[in-house]
């Protein structure tokens, strides 16, 4: 079972809820604030799409990469509609390749808990920096230990819409910090009947100082960091379910005019 294959179809029906355009925003005041008002940004995990047109719409020059090949499909439908000029690059978040350097890269909606080792998020971080800019940012989001083990933990959760719904069977390894889910979808069809498919979505909780850690070691500089479910900085992570984080490349030196 792979994931995001068959979920891709119904994505964005099932996600609705997910506070997109309040992210997005915050990222935008951030960006702005640090002197990154339009160029080039990457968006790691971009799924559907949804935050690079948004970021398109807002005058930055978006590239996303995602290794689903579904998601980009979906992503590839919203820019025919909206006419924004973004490329999408079907690729692993570890092993990403791009043309040059960007002013920003992001990762948001838990993508990089789907990275399962610090080795792999080590790798990541050790990318981006490399296609980062001097000085350019890093913003991203991760989904923290006490949100899959207090929260979450071995819940079954189901939900309908008009046209699909699902049940999200969840089972936590405390010790690995692994976060197991079986998603079964029942999809309608054309003809009106119901399909039923299975993904199975494996993610690991972070800490906040373990993320902070991978980040030195990569060579950027951590800046602030604040809370997922609202926009207050933070200074304490053991009760947050999701975490924003800012980074900062520091290692390169700027090209002279």
């Amino acid at each position: 079972m792979e994931s995001y294959d068959e979920f891709a179809a119904v994505y964005d029906l099932l996600m609705d809820n997910v506070p997109y355009k309040e992210w997005t925003e915050r990222i935008i005041t951030e960006l702005k604030q640090a002197g990154i008002s339009d160029g080039l940004v990457l968006e790691l995990g971009c799924g559907t799409g949804t935050v690079c047109e948004l970021m398109a719409e807002a005058g930055y020059d978006m590239t996303g990469a995602d290794n689903s090949p579904q998601m980009l499909e979906a992503a590839n439908r919203k820019k025919i509609a909206s006419g924004h000029d973004i490329l999408y690059l079907l690729q692993d978040m570890r092993e990403f390749e791009l043309y040059g350097t960007m002013r920003a890269v992001i990762c948001i909606c838990d993508s990089l808990n789907y990275l399962l080792t610090e080795e792999d998020l080590l790798k990541c971080f050790k990318l981006v920096n490399n296609y980062l800019d001097p000085g350019g940012l890093f913003i991203f989001d991760f989904n923290t230990v006490h949100k899959y083990r207090d929260m979450i933990g071995d819940a079954v959760i189901a939900e309908n819409r008009d046209s699909c719904s699902f049940i999200w069977e969840n089972e936590y390894d405390e010790q690995e910090r692994i976060n197991d889910c079986l998603l079964t979808i029942y999809a309608e069809r054309d003809d009106g009947a119901y399909e039923r498919s299975e993904e199975e979505h494996v993610q690991r909780g972070y800490e906040l100082p373990e993320i902070k850690e991978l980040l030195s070691g990569a060579g950027l500089e951590f800046v602030k960091a604040w809370d997922g479910e609202g926009t207050g900085d933070i200074s304490e992570a053991d009760t947050l379910n999701r975490i924003f984080v800012m980074a900062r490349e520091c290692t390169k030196t700027p090209v002279s005019s």
